[in-house]
């Protein structure tokens, strides 16, 4: 690994999220588009890139189990021992906080957030920019989403305002995080496997 080379990509992505502005990068499942998870502008960049409904919310990565605080306004309890029995990626269903977009909120006031654990870019990402990043596959509504960056349509390449050269030869194929709703007694349901 180049650290140099981690350390600029993760550097010049922060650039573009710090105005408003949309990434295509490499996350911790898929190739996905992000933003600042707190910018409303950044978020409507994000639906129209898609195409996508806004009533369809996106996912937001957080740095660690404070950040995951900050967004959330009901964190399970036993959120350390989830984390720590996971054995993928996971995005956890719950109410959103205030901080977020308020256009980033499913219709029903909640929003997924992911603890980033392994992947060194995105966690780099999230230290320096220290807001939770938007993540949400990069493709049009209802089109394939893109493991590796080879798949990623062209036109949207060239849509964005930066593309993160960090892993674009990467064949290593991930699929989606797994995504379960916190219920109230602290129990969890899963949406997608």
């Amino acid at each position: 690994m180049n650290l140099r080379f981690l350390r600029d990509e993760a550097d010049a992505a922060v650039d573009v999220l710090l105005l408003q502005q949309v990434i295509l990068y490499p996350t911790d499942t898929v190739w996905g588009l992000g933003c600042d998870a707190e910018s409303s502008k950044a978020v409507d960049q994000i639906y129209k890139l898609k195409q996508r409904p806004a009533d369809k919310a996106c996912i937001v990565l957080v740095a660690d189990e404070q950040m995951f605080a900050r967004y959330a306004e009901v964190v399970p309890p036993n959120l350390p021992e989830l984390l720590a029995a996971q054995t993928r990626p996971t995005t956890y269903v719950v109410p959103g906080s205030r901080l977020l977009a308020p256009n980033l909120l499913a219709p029903d006031g909640t929003v997924g957030l992911r603890v980033v654990q392994q992947d060194e870019f995105c966690r780099l990402v999230l230290r320096r920019l220290g807001h939770g990043l938007v993540s949400t596959s990069a493709n049009r509504s209802g089109e394939p989403t893109p493991a590796i960056f080879s798949e990623v349509d062209p036109k949207l390449v060239r849509e964005v305002e930066y593309v993160v050269n960090w892993r674009q030869d990467d064949e290593t194929r991930s699929q989606p995080s797994r995504v379960v709703r916190v219920l109230a007694d602290g129990g969890l349901e899963v949406l997608r496997d």
